[in-house]
């Protein structure tokens, strides 16, 4: 802990001390599990007396920010996402962290490393390698794409044309019946995730999420005031009776789930088990998010169907986007629900921005409406797919049973338990200094010894040669 009390303040030290540890559970910086110096080491560190350590891991307790085990020290409580501190209000606070919490640190330097990266091994960032992108007909969707005379303010809910192509595209490929008045057109999944958490949700209430999940890296979450409660995540997916547990011990008021090759997993959940997810939001009255950026990314035959698709009360609100299966940079994504919530959701929207630009609905139209998309969908399938293989290949080769994973069958990701005690913060600046790149499991909301590798970022022929270097790395630390 490189910080120092403030001994000219007149807050007194106990409390500059809270606030600090308070600080940094909140901004994920001390993630959960993680094991807080003894109550003496600290002291010293801080040159303050002992028990005002001990007076502010009491407090900490009390709010059940940390959990407490004889012999076991202090750690970050497994369940402080469910937990809201309580206290005085600290106006400073309000006016640095302002509605919208940061970036998690940890994020926000491998971001900023990427940005840098020369000739660098990004096996970091979830989005597809150059050579995947179809430039050809992203350019064709421009030139032949006659743009409309008025240009005037679009419909709140998003491009007309756009909503009904997508209306056909999801049934045909997700046999998901639904007419343009349920779509909404949104500047990718997260920002429908976004008008989700601050329109639908208010302070307080206690949501279910996956675990780990790509969730827990987006502050939106905190930044709403929710309430997270976590799903364990397994080789078939989350156990659907869970949910009904959270909802009996929390009142869980929402689900967000990411069914189909989860991020950071891999792993898809079932047919049987979508269908007692139906079951159980039917009768409990909770509504299912349900975020599917991968489900046409199948390395095999097999078509997943979405949670969507076996609902017929409209208790689903479901989410895709373009980003995965065309292009980072074409921020298109869509949200299927009942039409009083799209109605809502366009209205706030459209008090924030305006609505979308008309130009990328324009070009994502003509994209999905285009014959050779179906072309590009099976390159795209068949370039992942290389790419997947060849690190599977080269983790077996190279770190051999330094490393359990599941080889997944779709999507961008592979997610790796490391078979050594290691510091997620240590692993990462390391391979900063080394010119490659990851993401690590506490980001995900897990403890310390997990990797998430996107394989898609790397071209095949660099893959092999990333995984070397990350086990180097990896046997000096």
């Amino acid at each position: 802990m490189e910080w120092k009390v403030d001994r000219q303040s007149n807050k007194p030290l106990y409390q500059q001390v809270f606030d600090f540890i308070e600080q940094k559970i909140s901004y994920g910086e001390f993630p959960p599990g993680t094991l807080l110096p003894s109550e003496r080491k600290l002291a010293e560190r801080l040159n303050v007396n002992r028990m005002t350590i001990v007076h502010v891991y009491d407090k900490l307790h009390g709010v059940g920010l940390v959990e407490r085990k004889r012999g076991s020290g202090t750690r970050v409580s497994t369940h402080k996402w469910g937990v809201l501190s309580k206290g005085s209000t600290n106006w400073r606070r309000y006016v640095e962290g302002s509605t919208f919490l940061p970036t998690y640190p940890l994020i926000k330097r491998i971001r900023e490393a990427a940005k840098q990266l020369e000739n660098g091994l990004d096996l970091a960032s979830g989005e597809l390698s150059s050579d995947l992108f179809p430039s050809q007909l992203l350019q064709s969707s421009l030139v032949d794409e006659s743009f409309p005379n008025d240009l005037s303010y679009e419909h709140p809910q998003g491009h007309l044309g756009l909503r009904e192509t997508l209306s056909a595209y999801v049934k045909t490929n997700y046999n998901i019946k639904t007419t343009s008045s349920s779509i909404l057109i949104t500047s990718g999944a997260q920002q429908a995730l976004y008008l989700i958490t601050q329109c639908l949700l208010s302070p307080g209430d206690a949501v279910a999420i996956e675990s780990p999940s790509y969730c827990y890296s987006l502050p939106l979450f905190q930044s709403a005031g929710l309430r997270i409660f976590g799903l364990p995540v397994g080789p078939n997916g989350i156990n659907p009776q869970d949910i009904e547990d959270l909802y009996h011990k929390h009142q869980i008021r929402m689900v967000f789930l990411n069914p189909t090759y989860q991020n950071p997993t891999g792993t898809v959940l079932t047919d049987t088990r979508r269908k007692e997810v139906i079951e159980i939001a039917e009768r409990l009255g909770i509504p299912i998010v349900e975020d599917d950026p991968f489900g046409l990314l199948s390395f095999k035959e097999e078509k997943h169907s979405p949670i969507k698709s076996f609902d017929h009360n409209g208790n689903v609100l479901y989410i895709g986007s373009l980003s995965k299966v065309v292009a980072s940079s074409l921020r298109i994504g869509w949200l299927i629900g009942p039409q009083s919530v799209i109605g809502r959701l366009a209205d706030a929207r459209q008090q924030m921005d305006f609505g979308l630009s008309i130009f990328p609905q324009l070009i994502a139209n003509n994209f999905l409406q285009s014959v050779d998309y179906t072309t590009h969908r099976k390159a795209l399938i068949q370039g992942l797919l290389d790419r997947r293989n060849a690190m599977i290949s080269a983790l077996h080769e190279i770190l051999g049973e330094k490393v359990n994973f599941i080889a997944p069958n779709g999507g961008l990701h592979i997610w790796c338990k490391i078979n050594q005690k290691i510091s997620d913060e240590k692993l990462v600046e390391e391979g900063i200094k080394n010119n490659i790149l990851f993401m690590p499991g506490s980001v995900y909301g897990f403890p310390d010894g997990y990797v998430r590798f996107t394989y898609a970022r790397l071209e095949k022929k660099h893959i092999k040669g990333a995984v070397l270097q990350f086990a180097d790395i990896l046997s000096r630390i």
